[in-house]
């Protein structure tokens, strides 16, 4: 269910995926305090490469902790499911020194203090694990520009020595696409060829897992790895998508220093922060982008240089352009969500500048972009990572967007969840509904269902669609589409899947309950796995994964052996399929069509106790 986005959001430097690897250091009692060097001002130390600790934005870096002496071997996932079945919800987790010890990051001081207290002193295979608080890492442009200033550069040369060996640079139109659009020169029979292998691995790795994890599964293994090239279950042609360029319906674009040396530049982003850059590429080249997102762009790009605003920058924190988000609809309908960082500019003064963006998009040269719903949201001192958490303020236009799909109408608000290729969406839910085998005595959960695109397109096949959604907006939108489209079977539940799923499974009588999940890139949650595997009267799940790798956890969960943990009888997987919703890049969507087991528990009790030490 992720947007597979091409271009990173301008976080707070040390949020998310943006931050840099760091070597591990000694701890300090607060936990947040730098090292500062031998006869440098502390003060000013703590305005520079650590500066942003100090600003009231958003890090989960102030609430960090390292976890040492780790056992050997284990993974990323281990430690995550470690802490989850301790009542721990990490926000990052980074993995060193051959994974014998972990920076861990949590969203506020009681998770930390917490995980302190729980963890430290805890025995995991054979290790007592100690916890202390950790430092947070160097912001990477200004410990760059530090290196700089000191005489190095990149690689501990002087930035002269690099530059004998440099070769003349690309254009940038083709700096751009290749970081945003990597496949672009790739022939697209090669892409689907390519993503195919991706998920050959992905099935040949689950074939492996479940060997590991379920014994009893063995002989059915083993004749399936014998027909399918070592994979778990037959995988079918990958679904190209109908169009290949100019596909996206919502891009989210940066406002920056172009490249080229422009102000005010709104487009992707040519390196990571991490990297040390923040420079934009326009969008005008690239493939990937239609060109009624790109007329927006331009639009608001003439835009905000008339402005006397200057553009954010996530070094100093100072200035106020920051991002733009453009959502396109195939009823010609354009959103533009821009987002604005007050500083101190007074109240009156954003009114004026809210006036004055109406009146170009609406009577203005802006006019001819097409934006018919314009939002403007306030950055200012985000408290969360998530851009969905800020409010949207309608400047000029219709509160909404509508999409057709598949005959149905579907109404989409600013932060609500839209497969972002409308014609390759189609190809995969019409896979779904057809490898979901329905009937009108069929019940039909739709987890993580966005604005209810998948159980929508279902419910008129089936006695009911149940709908779970974490956003609250996309809820409101999944409720109006049930009613434009005339459905009268069909309810929506607002909240994680992990609260929700639970007492609704629990609840359900039907005797044909089929569960379509389509989550985020991460995965389901480890208790919506476990209540899945414990409603025995679901006996089908189709998974809708946009990242495979990382779903495999759930896939490994979903087919493992009845345990003191896992309760009920595991699913296998039957069939799988590919489908290209991201042409150019290497990202696509998978399905896997898994089925219950249909044996009875008791048969496998003997070896799950060895299974679950195992897994654990």
């Amino acid at each position: 269910m992720a947007d597979v986005s091409d271009s990173p959001l301008a976080d707070t430097p040390p949020s998310k995926e943006e931050t840099p690897d760091v070597l591990p250091q000694d701890s300090s009692p607060d936990g947040v305090k730098p090292d500062v060097k031998a006869g440098e001002d502390e003060s000013e130390a703590a305005s520079d490469v650590y500066r942003y600790i100090k600003e009231d934005l958003f890090t989960s870096e102030i609430y960090k902790v390292e976890i040492r002496n780790l056992p050997k071997f284990v993974g990323f996932n281990d430690l995550k499911k470690f802490l989850a079945r301790h009542g721990l919800n990490p926000h990052k987790i980074k993995l060193f020194g051959k994974h014998l010890f972990a920076f861990v990051t949590f969203m506020n001081e009681e998770e930390r203090d917490k995980a302190m207290k729980m963890v430290h002193g805890m025995l995991w295979k054979g290790q007592v694990l100690s916890v202390r608080l950790a430092k947070p890492k160097a912001d990477p442009i200004l410990k760059k520009r530090r290196q700089e200033e000191e005489g190095e550069g990149a690689g501990g040369q002087p930035p002269s020595k690099r530059a004998e060996g440099d070769q003349e640079e690309e254009p940038l139109s083709v700096q751009i696409a290749n970081v945003v659009t990597p496949l672009w020169n790739v022939p697209y029979e090669e892409q689907l060829r390519r993503k195919e292998q991706e998920v050959v691995g992905v099935l040949q790795r689950l074939a492996k897992e479940i060997g590991s994890t379920n014994k009893a599964m063995l002989p059915w293994l083993f004749a399936q790895k014998g027909k399918y090239n070592k994979m778990c279950c037959p995988l079918e042609a990958i679904q190209p998508s109908p169009t290949q360029t100019g596909y996206r319906n919502k891009c989210e674009f940066l406002i920056s220093v172009g490249a080229d040396g422009e102000d005010k530049t709104i487009g992707f982003r040519l390196g990571k922060y991490k990297g040390g850059s923040c420079a934009v590429v326009g969008p005008a080249e690239t493939c990937h982008v239609s060109a009624e997102a790109k007329r927006v762009v331009c639009e608001f790009q003439k835009f905000i240089r008339t402005t006397p605003y200057s553009v954010y920058s996530p070094e100093t924190y100072e200035g106020h352009w920051k991002q733009l988000t453009v959502r396109t609809t195939r009823t010609k309908q354009a959103m533009a969500v821009v987002f604005f960082n007050p500083q101190k500019i007074e109240e009156e003064e954003l009114n004026a500048l809210k006036s004055s963006m109406k009146e170009h998009f609406t009577e203005g040269e802006g006019k001819a972009s097409g934006v018919t719903s314009l939002y403007f949201v306030r950055e200012g001192q985000r408290k969360s990572p998530n851009p969905e958490d800020l409010p949207c303020e309608l400047v000029a236009g219709e509160s909404c967007i509508h999409e057709e799909l598949l005959g149905l109408k579907f109404r989409i608000s600013p932060h609500s969840f839209f497969q972002v290729n409308t014609g390759a969406a189609e190809v995969l839910y019409s896979t779904v509904g057809e490898w979901a085998q329905l009937d009108q005595d069929s019940t039909v959960l739709d987890v993580c269902c966005g604005t209810g695109t998948i159980g929508i397109s279902l419910a008129k096949r089936v006695k009911k669609v149940i709908g779970i959604e974490l956003c609250q907006e996309a809820v409101e939108d999944a409720k109006v589409n049930t009613k434009v489209n005339g459905l009268s079977n069909v309810e929506f539940h607002c909240g994680k899947a992990e609260d929700v799923l639970p007492n609704i499974l629990n609840a359900l009588v039907s005797p044909s309950v089929t569960a379509i999940v389509d989550p985020p890139r991460a995965g389901l949650h480890s208790k919506v796995i476990l209540a899945i595997r414990r409603a025995q009267h679901l006996k089908r799940l189709i998974y809708v994964a946009c990242n495979a790798k990382a779903a495999m956890a759930n896939f490994i969960d979903l087919c493992r052996a009845p345990s003191n943990r896992v309760h009920g009888a595991p699913f296998r997987p039957v069939r799988a399929l590919a489908v290209d919703l991201f042409p150019q890049t290497m990202h696509m969507e998978m399905i896997l069509l898994l089925e219950r087991v249909d044996y009875e528990p008791q048969k496998q009790q003997s070896s799950s106790s060895n299974q679950e030490q195992t897994a654990s």
